[in-house]
């Protein structure tokens, strides 16, 4: 079997997993990621088998970008996975829970480039890429975890990678242009679970400064012969470690100059 056709096959093995809503596990031996540029050769073909049912590639997510998350998984380096259009969704939306196998968010900071980054450009500074920024947004995404053993996890992280980062959409708050003043580092994020503060962190929380995890997402896609378009979302980590919710559950992350958002679990 050739790489190529290792690639495609783990790609349909996890397609039927998701299907068949089976817990997420290791792939089967032979199919396994052995490296980290063979997850991502999975994940390309695995995106591309969901391209028909979720739609295009508008942006990505970058995860494993604050120590809260490197320690809930055991992983000490972020990833990425593309973000599909039909699965974005704007804040107030109501979730099915039935839509997921095991939902949970995270609480991040989702940016809109409103200039190309090609990658003859790079490397991109955090400068650069305030300067390609349109609007800032605070934004839940969803991780669908497939009730993983997180007692493995820090052994799965290239499965992980693999299986599209867990990525089961995002919520996007109203977009902010008046950003430029805010320190983002500084800034202080809530998140309330049915009126019950139940986590906060700060833009700090994500590699130092959430340009650093847009900047490190640019700047690997890059070397990878892939740049970035205007209008595309990066969410670009959560500030506070994942949390699990059920039907019924009505959820809000408000984050200091930059509002809030957020969405009820039905």
């Amino acid at each position: 079997m050739t790489d190529e056709d290792r690639y495609q096959t783990a790609a349909r093995y996890l397609l039927r997993a998701h299907d068949r809503r089976e817990a997420f596990d290791a792939l089967p031996e032979g199919l396994a990621p052995r490296t980290v540029e063979d997850a991502y050769a999975i994940q390309t073909a695995f995106r591309d088998l969901r391209l028909a049912k979720l739609g295009a590639i508008v942006g990505h997510k970058v995860a494993l970008t604050s120590l809260v998350m490197q320690k809930m998984v055991g992983f000490d380096s972020p990833f990425s996975g593309p973000l599909h259009a039909s699965i974005i969704h704007a804040s107030g939306a109501a979730l099915a829970n039935s839509d997921y196998i095991h939902l949970g968010i995270e609480c991040e900071l989702a940016a809109r480039l409103g200039d190309d980054l090609p990658a003859r450009g790079a490397p991109y500074t955090r400068a650069q890429i305030a300067q390609a920024v349109d609007v800032l947004m605070p934004a839940f995404e969803l991780v669908d975890d497939r009730h993983a053993d997180y007692g493995k996890i820090s052994s799965l992280i290239l499965t992980l990678i693999a299986d599209n980062a867990w990525n089961g959409g995002i919520v996007l708050g109203a977009p902010v242009r008046d950003w430029r003043a805010l320190d983002l580092a500084a800034i202080r994020g809530t998140l309330t679970i049915n009126d019950a503060t139940v986590g906060e962190g700060s833009g700090r929380d994500v590699l130092g400064h959430p340009f650093d995890a847009l900047a490190w997402l640019v700047n690997s896609l890059a070397r990878g012969g892939t740049g970035m378009k205007s209008g595309m979302v990066v969410m670009t980590g959560s500030m506070i470690a994942t949390k699990f919710v059920n039907a019924g559950d009505r959820v809000e992350f408000r984050v200091e100059g930059l509002g809030e958002v957020r969405a009820s679990v039905g």
